[in-house]
C-alpha cells in the first residue's frame, strides 16, 4: 500500500507524523523521531527564548482524550535552527513550527529558520496556553498583518497551523485572508482550547495552570477537527494542501480526515500515550482500511467524502 505523500511539493515517505508538541521538544525526541516510521519530523513550536513552560502537572490523558497546558515549552528559536540541518540526515522532510509571544517574534524567527532549510515551515497562530496570550489565529486582521510580515522571510513552503473555527462564517474569512497571504498548506486543527477536565472523586481540577483550564485533544476533538478539513478543503477546491490534526487513534480515524480532504496526519495524544511504535501501527491500520475500500494509495481517496 502507498502511504506516501506530498505537501506542497515536497514529497513524504509515509502519512503520519508527529503534531508539534508531543514528543519533539529535546535534540533526544527529534532524533528519535527521525529513527522512528514516521513521515517526517515536526519541531516544537519554538519561541524567541527558550521556555521551561507552565508549572506540573500540566498533561492529562482521559479515556475521551486529553486535556494539556503546556505553556510552549522549547529550547529557543537558535537551539533549533541549529539541529534542523543535522535532522534533514535521517532523509524525512523537517518541518519546523515558529511560534512568537508577540506579532514582532514570527519574522525574527522565520529569516533565522529559514536560513536553516527546514523542508517547510509551519506558522502557528493557534497556541492556546500562553496565560494572559490570546490566540492570534481568531483575529482575522491580525493573522494577515503577521503573516504577511513572515511571508519575505521565507523560501521554503510555509503553512499555518489554525485554532477550530465553529461557524461557516469563520471559515469563508479566514479562508479569504490565507488566500491573500501566498499559503502553501494548512494544518488543522491545533486543540480546542479552555476546556475543563474534573477528577470527580479528588474534586479538583486535573493540570495546575490556568485554574485547570487547557487544550482539549484527542478522541473527543474529532468531529471539530474533520469539519475544519472538509471546510477549508471545500473552500480551497481541493487545491491546498491540508495536514489533518485532531482525533487521530486509529488508521480509520486517519481514513476520514483523508477523505475529508487531508493529504497527511499529524498525530499528538496517541503519539503521548503510546509512544513511537504508535506510527507502524497507524500505517498498518490505515493500509487494511485502503486496501478494504478499495484504494491503493491516500490520493486515490483524497476529499471523497459523500454528501446525502
Amino acid at each position: 500500500m502507498n502511504l506516501s505523500t506530498t505537501i506542497a511539493g515536497v514529497t513524504f515517505p509515509g502519512c503520519f507524523m508527529n503534531a508539534a508538541g508531543a514528543l519533539c521538544v529535546t535534540r533526544e525526541e527529534l532524533e528519535a523521531l527521525g529513527r522512528s516510521v514516521a513521515g517526517a519530523i515536526v519541531t516544537k513550536s519554538m519561541t524567541i527564548e527558550a521556555r521551561t513552560g507552565n508549572p506540573e502537572p500540566r498533561y492529562y490523558g482521559f479515556p475521551e482524550g486529553s486535556i494539556n497546558s503546556m505553556g510552549l515549552p522549547n529550547l529557543g528559536y537558535r537551539a533549533y535552527a541549529e539541529l534542523i540541518p543535522q535532522l534533514k540526515r535521517f532523509g524525512k522532510p523537517v518541518i519546523a513550527s515558529v511560534a512568537g509571544l508577540s506579532e514582532e517574534d514570527f519574522p525574527t524567527i522565520a529569516e533565522t529558520i529559514n536560513a536553516a532549510q527546514p523542508d517547510l515551515i509551519e506558522v502557528n497562530l493557534s497556541c492556546p496556553n500562553i496565560p494572559g496570550k490570546p490566540q492570534i489565529g481568531y483575529d482575522a486582521d491580525t493573522s494577515e498583518r503577521v503573516l504577511k510580515r513572515v511571508r519575505p522571510k521565507i523560501t521554503v513552503p510555509m503553512g499555518v497551523k489554525l485554532p477550530p473555527y465553529f461557524d461557516p462564517a469563520h471559515h469563508q474569512v479566514m479562508g479569504t485572508m490565507l488566500g491573500r497571504c501566498g499559503i502553501d498548506f494548512l494544518n488543522l486543527i491545533n486543540s480546542v482550547g479552555n476546556g475543563l477536565v474534573v477528577d470527580p472523586e479528588r474534586e479538583t481540577v486535573v493540570i495546575k495552570p490556568k485554574g485547570g483550564f487547557g487544550g482539549l485533544g484527542g478522541r473527543l476533538i474529532k468531529p471539530v477537527a474533520l469539519a475544519n478539513v472538509r471546510a477549508f478543503y471545500k473552500f480551497f477546491g481541493g487545491k491546498m494542501p491540508i495536514i489533518g490534526t485532531g482525533g487521530v487513534m486509529s488508521g480509520s480515524d486517519a481514513f476520514e480526515h483523508i477523505l475529508c480532504g487531508a493529504s497527511a496526519i499529524q498525530v499528538g495524544t496517541v503519539l503521548v500515550e503510546e509512544g513511537l511504535e504508535v506510527f507502524p501501527r497507524l500505517e498498518a491500520e490505515l493500509g487494511a482500511v485502503l486496501a478494504r475500500q478499495g484504494y491503493r494509495s491516500i490520493q486515490d481517496c483524497r476529499g471523497r467524502l459523500k454528501e446525502l
